[in-house]
């Protein structure tokens, strides 16, 4: 599958192009998250009730809204889904329990009599299981991202750790900024995802470090910026190959999934495209960047 052979791509004459690029997806991203005052969590993380329910016939989301206004349900928020005929109905923590559901199955009917409703799915979760569970998403990437800097620093050296790590949590910020730019929730599967980024993301830019050792005792003597740029052309055909062949499943599960996966296999999706880019454009040039300042420094002494 070796289909590229003998390439001579400048990847890093182009990598102060790539950070500048790099910088404005992740301002872009912080600057929608702080503009809606952080992720949009959803029931899994902040805690309520979320339901979906299914209409004879369409319905606009204000009529819906307006129903609601008359069991003390106005703040609810209210989304269509998979078509006007489908809403999900999310309700704070403070809304109640589960006979908060029968509340609003009973204002749906009698507000929309020739227009019944129909429970399709219902999640309910506690504040304390929400902020529980939002602490622990936030700790295991955490520490999946310090094991990748032990592991990293003790196979190689610490500028390739810090190269990597640099790279996941661009993956990770990109990834998340996308969302926050789409309105999209982060639930447990998408966390899920995002910690699946990391590892693929990891195997591909060890693969590329691995070529780099390699051609730093076969290219004795060359400079590092000539090593780095060898070692990313010649697993350019492994990056390409096994990027497109996880990028056509997850496309397939995105498209064939169903709704319950959907959020989980469109991150993953972004994933791929911005874990190849990154260990192409991030993790070795920042490595670079590093031995280009380090040898400067010593010359200098």
């Amino acid at each position: 599958m070796e289909f590229l052979v003998g390439t001579k791509f400048n990847f890093l004459g182009h990598r102060r192009a790539a950070f500048i690029l790099s910088v404005v997806l992740i301002v872009a991203g912080a600057i929608s998250l702080l503009a809606h005052g952080g992720p949009r969590l959803g029931i899994d993380f902040q805690g309520g009730i979320l339901m979906q329910v299914q209409f004879e016939q369409p319905i606009p989301a204000q009529d819906i809204r307006d129903a609601l206004a008359n069991v003390g349900l106005a703040d609810s928020e209210i989304q269509h889904f998979g078509g006007d005929r489908e809403a999900i109905i999310r309700v704070g923590e403070e809304a109640g329990g589960e006979d908060v559901t029968d509340e609003i199955m009973g204002a749906l009917n009698d507000a929309h009599p020739g227009n019944p409703a129909e429970v399709r799915r219902v999640e309910l979760v506690g504040p304390k299981v929400g902020s529980e569970l939002r602490n622990r998403a936030t700790l295991a990437i955490l520490y999946a991202l310090v094991g990748i800097l032990i592991y990293i620093s003790l196979r190689f050296e610490f500028k390739f750790a810090v190269g990597a790590v640099a790279a996941l949590v661009h993956d990770v910020l990109i990834t998340l900024g996308v969302f926050s730019l789409l309105g999209l929730e982060v639930t447990l599967p998408v966390v899920a995802a995002l910690l699946t980024i990391v590892g693929y993301s990891l195997n591909d830019t060890i693969v590329i470090y691995d070529r780099i050792r390699e051609d730093r005792r076969k290219m004795y003597g060359k400079s590092f910026v000539d090593i780095v740029n060898t070692s990313l052309n010649e697993s350019l055909s492994r990056t390409i190959v096994t990027s497109v062949t996880t990028l056509v499943v997850v496309i397939c599960l995105f498209a064939f999934g169903g709704e319950v996966i959907r959020d989980f296999a469109f991150a993953l999706m972004i994933g791929v495209i911005v874990g190849t880019y990154s260990s192409l454009y991030v993790a070795s040039p920042l490595v670079v960047e590093w031995q280009v300042h380090a040898e400067a420094r010593r010359r200098r002494r």
